[in-house]
């Protein structure tokens, strides 16, 4: 049973023998934190740790970042280290990314590099980072493999100053299955799924009839949107950057159309999915056309989570929509009216 666990003195032994054989081994120690931090004087390392944690005492270059130990309780080991960096700066968007982990000699190949991303990348949502972007070198094929398997889709390649490649590979956490309410919504749920192909949607809509709702959603200005008995269509399309939500209440009125804006959408072990964008459009049964969330994409530009272009792109798929969907409710609610009925009559 692998954890990631903050550094603490009850470690201490089994901290110290991980690091003398990586000294004995002769191979730069990774990450950075560990390297740097001198084991001989304990507690001070490990205030160093949560100071740079807090953001207290940091080099000009520094931005704060979490470091955690990869404590194995079944052998009783410390078997590796992972360091968080909480944002980006141009420095660590180039080459250092924000997590930067390594696994002692003697416990590679077990298959802890690619479970340390896991535990670190949950590390990740909690510190409220959506994009996760993870550097590592070329000829270094453990750590690609690692990184490949959670998730990383490599952008490019960089040249270092010692003239070796770095492959940047950025990990959405942004990216939303289509059975997600089904998982951690609801105890109780219908589902069905057709698809569809035509010349103005190809891809999946999927019905939610959601009997037994663990918690229901509330939105701003009161507005429920996940109840019981409440119904939704999620339209996957798969070339196009916009999802669709169609929203009914318990008596199968539309309370509202919810669109994504996606970095794309896609489907990945036989289930739908969108890389979201942060950018909402709602429309109202009266009409009314609401962008949302424009904070949360200035945001993700401001921590280097996104590029420019990303943010450009986002703004101009959502602004196409809202011209697209001005006047146009009444033809909405046609063509997901159409869908929901088809829905209701299947056995």
């Amino acid at each position: 049973m692998l954890e990631l666990v903050k550094p603490d003195i009850k470690y201490k032994q089994q901290y110290i023998e991980m690091m003398k054989e990586w000294e004995a081994s002769g191979e730069k120690i990774i990450p950075y934190s560990i390297r740097e931090a001198d084991y001989n004087n304990f507690k001070t390392m490990i205030e160093g740790f949560e100071n740079e944690s807090k953001g207290i005492n940091l080099k000009p270059d520094q931005v704060p970042a979490t470091t955690f130990w990869a404590y194995d309780d079944e052998t009783d080991k410390i078997v590796g280290a992972v360091n968080i960096r909480h944002r980006l700066n141009e420095k660590l968007l180039k080459h250092g990314g924000h997590i930067g982990d390594g696994v002692r000699p003697s416990e590679r190949k077990k298959g802890y590099a690619t479970e340390i991303i896991k535990l670190a990348l949950e590390k990740c949502k909690q510190l409220g980072i959506d994009r996760v972007l993870m550097v590592c070198y070329k000829d270094n094929i453990g750590s690609k493999k690692s990184i490949i398997k959670n998730g990383g889709i490599l952008e490019n390649e960089v040249q270092t100053e010692d003239g070796k490649i770095d492959q940047r590979y950025w990990i959405s956490l942004k990216k939303r299955v289509a059975d997600k309410y089904v998982r951690n919504k609801v105890k109780e749920v219908e589902q069905k799924i057709i698809s569809v192909s035509n010349s103005y949607f190809t891809g999946d809509i999927y019905f939610y009839n959601f009997f037994d709702v663990v918690k229901k959603i509330l939105i701003s200005n009161g507005k429920t949107i996940l109840d019981n008995n409440y119904k939704w269509l999620e339209f996957y399309d798969y070339n196009s950057k916009v999802k669709l939500t169609a929203i009914y209440d318990e008596n199968n009125n539309n309370v509202e159309w919810y669109f994504d804006i996606a970095k794309e959408i896609g489907k990945e072990n036989g289930i739908a999915y969108e890389d979201d964008m942060y950018l909402d459009v709602v429309v109202t049964p009266t009409g009314e056309i609401i962008l949302l969330d424009e904070d949360e994409l200035k945001d993700a530009l401001d921590r280097y989570e996104i590029s420019k272009s990303d943010y450009e792109n986002a703004y101009k798929e959502a602004y196409s929509l809202m011209d697209k969907l001005q006047g146009k409710v009444d033809a909405l609610k046609e063509y997901t009216d159409a869908f929901f009925k088809q829905f209701l009559e299947m056995k």
